[in-house]
């Protein structure tokens, strides 16, 4: 195996947003707390010690998610471990994707593990724990029903409403089956089946087979999963969701922010409520919307009064769901974490987030940009190196990888840059004879020139089609190498599932994403296998 690692301003496919955070753009600088680095978190430490954690509550609940899972020692000693003032977490956080989805969601899974290494290394007197929470309150279900795995889209059907994670694990037996039959029935595909269908057969709650499945491919790293839907952190939360309630401050402080971000050229990421909260039953999540002296359930018949709602609150707080803009809170509140460790689209959330954490007292955690993975198998590596193509190359635009890849091997010219330039030479004289003769007939003499240049234009068009035609099968190997690793015009790691390429490498996939990624250096990881 061969790694590279190319920086993302040479990434086309990272947005703006996403390139100035990770290459540190001067900016951006006020909107968050804390400069990424290891020596940083010096300061996120002291910081953290501050706040007031219950670290016992914490350990409890992550205990009893735990009591149905068969975990190994090293989740349980790091969930006993919180109980210690000398214990932090490191975050990252995903929905409950099928089968867990593209394969970022691995990537910022193992981002996590690697920071919470160095971090020890850095610091040997504090332990530091990776946690994974699993956003089982989400209820977008077509963003999570799917994956896609040897060419073929598996699809979760589901006539169930309301948050993902509290959905039932019945309807998932034709996703098993179909499954069993893709992966066919070779000795390690069967083993690989098998831990997936125990996951999704031994709980009856999706959340709780969520967990099960991601501890059964990282407890050995000692990665807690944790689901935040939970009554007894719910009523820690409670101040918070009171005051968004009925004071309804979010609003203004991310839009404030949002309009500063604007201001320094960046675009705002997240739709703002007057009311950031859900309201959470089974087979329902639904806004609350207040409506002069009531609150309404959105889509429903349910409304309260402000009484009504605040002893709804405190009699039953896992009737509230903190949405997106809510969520950050929610997560440092109850956990002692130090990072959280999210994608582009994901530390774009969060930059608008440091007033509002401010105003509620909450530290702000470092927010540290997961690593992007691009792998190149060896089919792929190969059919690169025989059309004479670099990583580089292959990030780029489809049509000009093409263009530039004829004109190098085409044995005619096909640049008439040179003829455009004498043309336009002659043309200049042209011009200078007449406008000695008649000033009038300049228009005229410059409508011609560009008239002749379009058609020199169009003459290389021809020519480029006429040559592209002799390298037909190298055109169409570049575009199958393109959707590949590019489908549909996105990211490999946005699309792809893991399971094809955990059943090719088998443990030596997670072992070469350990060895090499880390969060803290920039760019995007290509490993090539050769």
């Amino acid at each position: 195996m061969e790694v590279q690692c190319i920086p993302f301003q040479q990434v086309p496919q990272f947005s703006g947003k996403d390139v100035a955070y990770a290459t540190g753009h001067p900016a951006l600088r006020p909107f968050f707390k804390y400069d990424v680095s290891l020596e940083s978190f010096a300061d996120v430490i002291r910081d953290k010690q501050q706040a007031s954690t219950d670290r016992d509550l914490l350990v409890r609940v992550l205990e009893s998610q735990y009591a149905t899972i068969p975990t190994k020692d090293a989740v349980r000693e790091n969930i006993r471990a919180l109980a210690s003032e000398h214990t932090f977490t490191l975050v990252t956080a995903h929905q409950p994707s099928l089968l867990t989805g593209p394969l970022y969601y691995i990537y910022k899974i193992i981002s996590t593990i690697n920071l919470a290494k160095s971090l020890q290394n850095r610091y040997p007197d504090y332990r530091f724990v990776p946690v994974f929470v699993s956003g089982g309150e989400d209820h977008d279900f077509e963003e999570v029903n799917h994956a896609h795995l040897f060419g073929k889209k598996l699809v979760w059907e589901n006539s169930e409403s309301g948050a993902v994670g509290m959905m039932h694990t019945k309807s998932l037996q034709p996703v098993l089956e179909a499954l069993q039959e893709i992966l066919g029935d070779g000795e390690s595909s069967q083993v690989l089946f098998e831990r997936i269908k125990t996951a999704y057969t031994r709980h009856e709650i999706y959340s709780q087979a969520t967990i099960e499945l991601v501890d059964s491919l990282f407890a050995d790293k000692g990665l807690i999963v944790l689901n935040m839907n939970h009554p007894e952190l719910k009523r820690r939360f409670i101040p918070i969701m009171e005051a968004e309630l009925f004071q309804q401050s979010s609003r203004a402080l991310v839009e404030a922010t949002q309009q500063e971000l604007q201001a320094a050229g960046f675009s705002g990421q997240a739709y703002v409520r007057e009311i950031n909260l859900f309201y959470l039953k089974e087979q329902l999540r639904e806004r609350i919307i207040p409506e002069g002296e009531t609150f309404r359930v959105h889509q429903t018949d349910i409304q309260f009064t402000a009484a009504q709602l605040r002893e709804e609150l405190y009699q039953h707080p896992e009737h509230f769901s903190p949405n997106v803009v809510l969520r950050p809170l929610y997560q440092e509140y109850i956990l002692p974490n130090l990072a959280y460790i999210g994608g582009g689209g994901e530390i774009a959330y969060w930059l608008e987030r440091k007033r509002q954490f401010e105003h509620f007292g909450i530290n702000f955690p470092m927010l540290v940009r997961r690593n992007s993975v691009l792998w190149l198998d060896k089919s792929t590596t190969q059919r690169m190196e025989k059309l004479g193509l670099s990583t580089l190359d292959i990030l780029g635009d489809t049509e000009e990888l093409i263009k530039s890849y004829v004109e190098k091997n085409s044995g005619s010219e096909l640049d008439l840059s040179q003829e455009k330039d004498t043309m336009s030479s002659i043309f200049d004289q042209v011009l200078a004879k007449g406008l000695e003769i008649d000033p009038t007939l300049e228009k005229s003499i410059l409508g011609e020139r560009t008239k002749l240049i379009n058609s020199f234009e169009q003459l290389e068009g021809k020519l480029m089609r006429a040559e592209k035609k002799k390298f037909e099968t190298a055109i169409n190997q570049i575009r199958s190498l393109k959707e590949k690793l590019f489908p549909d015009n996105g990211l490999q790691e946005r699309h792809d599932n893991l399971l094809p390429y955990y059943l090719k490498y088998g443990a030596t996939f997670f072992e070469i994403l350990q060895d090499n990624l880390d969060p803290l250096q920039e760019g995007l990881v290509v490993v090539l296998d050769k």
